[in-house]
């Protein structure tokens, strides 16, 4: 009497784990552009504390703060330039609105839209 097969073949585990190893490479690619986010947004939300103690703003002294705090965490990608400070009212506003690239393989990539408001005093 012969008995069946349990488990999974070697041919199901690749059919099974190839799908998981390609998310996880995508996950590694996608890491370093979303802690740059994190610190681009770390740096608008002190300078918004900063603004706060302040009068007289202007957007040369906004976009200078803005420009140090960048150098300080390395920020390359969106650079002070890019950074849109316009008057809302009464308020200032910083937006950053980018996007970025993750090469995946090949011609495979992944593009990521970033977008973060902050209002200044």
């Amino acid at each position: 009497m012969r008995k069946s097969q349990r488990g999974v073949t070697v041919l199901g585990w690749i059919i099974l784990l190839t799908p998981v190893a390609v998310v996880g490479y995508a996950a590694i690619r996608l890491i370093p552009l979303y802690l740059n986010y994190f610190r681009v947004v770390k740096v608008l939300e002190q300078t918004a504390a900063e603004s706060r103690d302040q009068s007289g703003l202007d957007v040369a002294s906004i976009r200078n703060s803005i420009e140090k705090r960048f150098n300080v965490e390395y920020v390359d990608n969106p650079t002070a330039k890019e950074i849109d400070i316009h008057r809302e009212g009464d308020d200032w506003v910083a937006v950053a609105k980018y996007e970025e690239e993750a090469p995946l393989f090949g011609n495979i990539s992944l593009l990521v839209d970033f977008d973060k408001q902050v209002a200044l005093k």
